[in-house]
């Protein structure tokens, strides 16, 4: 099978095509305009594989979409490629828009054109897999969780362009039988993800002795998802999902903003004791809280497990441990993917506006 996967450069794109290298037999296009977040070093052990190829395009410019489908002429595809950063929609939401929305109706409109055309037989096997979050459903009170059929309500302008590219994605299915899955996944973490994210942000920045920025009294809770669990699901969904159908992916792993960080000032008291920075978790700094901030997410898995047989293989702590372990021992990554305008400052402050 010969799949494009679009934003494959980025840090969940990545953990997907790593697999799909090392596990399947499968041949991977991915197509990825390497934003600030893209980085081809996350790549580097299957980028000489002969069933990998990469193309530099963006899904904002629909005549690279087109010339990309008709060059490698796929069999399905899996959609990542977004602006995914709540804060950075805030600073700047039109980015947000273009990609997220304008750039997943490119996709739409070539996909389904060169669907239209494709002999009976790839016809019935071909298939849209759009990749989305648990933010399109809003908030949460301390009850409850995420269901498929949770209604929208976003919050940010990241989250309402997801959730204006799902209403697309849908709309395709619906009006013109154009085959889709849907995902909306839980919080993602692990290897590979740019130190935007708490994470990898918490985690360097507790290295150099820097402030770990807490937002309000850190009580925001998310459901945690390590990454090479998600990209299992994610190739499984693909695979055997039903067409038009909504698959939710979570870890079953609640916790709050600050169990996070202190989750990772003990890990890293304990792997590198000798630091002049320990014990870590005095360099916590509570900030003021962002703009319409979530309480909490947290999803039911239920559909997916019952449905594909899928289920998480990390917990939290399991996971949190391989990841502080991969920053540790992967400093050089860590430094090239952040020589560009990002320092880890914070985003998103609009009372500095």
């Amino acid at each position: 099978m010969k799949i494009i996967v679009t934003g494959g450069a980025g840090f969940i794109g990545s953990a997907v095509i790593r697999q799909y290298i090392q596990c399947t037999q499968h041949e991977i296009i991915n197509l990825d305009v390497l934003t600030y977040a893209g980085n081809l070093e996350s790549l580097e052990s299957v980028s000489s594989s002969s069933r990998y190829q990469f193309e530099n395009a963006n899904i904002n410019n629909i005549e690279e979409v087109r010339r990309v489908f008709e060059q490698h002429q796929p069999d399905v595809i899996m959609h990542l490629a977004a602006e995914s950063h709540v804060d950075r929609s805030i600073d700047g939401p039109a980015d947000f828009i273009q990609t997220n929305i304008v750039g997943t109706f490119n996709l739409l409109d070539v996909a389904r054109s060169y669907w239209d055309k494709l002999p009976e037989a790839r016809k019935i096997g071909f298939r849209f897999h759009h990749v989305s979050t648990d933010e399109v459903y809003g908030d949460l009170d301390e009850t409850g969780l995420f269901t498929e059929g949770t209604p929208y309500d976003p919050s940010s302008p990241y989250s309402a362009s997801k959730a204006a590219s799902d209403h697309l994605v849908r709309a395709w299915n619906r009006t013109y039988g154009f085959p889709v899955v849907i995902t909306n996944c839980s919080n993602n973490y692990g290897p590979y993800q740019f130190p935007e994210k708490l994470i990898p942000l918490v985690t360097l920045n507790a290295l150099e002795g820097k402030p770990l920025p807490i937002y309000g009294k850190g009580d925001q809770i998310r459901d945690w998802l390590y990454v090479d669990d998600h990209a299992r699901a994610l190739r499984l969904v693909l695979e055997v999902g039903k067409d038009g159908e909504t698959y939710n992916i979570g870890g079953h792993n609640e916790k709050t903003n600050l169990d996070v960080v202190k989750t990772i000032c003990a890990l890293l008291d304990k792997l590198v004791p000798d630091s002049q920075y320990a014990p870590h978790e005095e360099l916590i700094t509570h900030v003021a809280d962002r703009p319409g901030h979530d309480i909490r997410y947290a999803i039911d898995a239920d559909k997916i497990s019952k449905c594909l047989g899928w289920t998480p293989d990390e917990t939290f702590e399991s996971g949190i441990e391989k990841t502080i372990k991969w920053y540790l021992k992967n400093t050089e990554w860590c430094q090239h993917v952040q020589d560009g305008s990002y320092q880890r400052q914070r985003l998103g402050d609009v009372s500095k506006k």
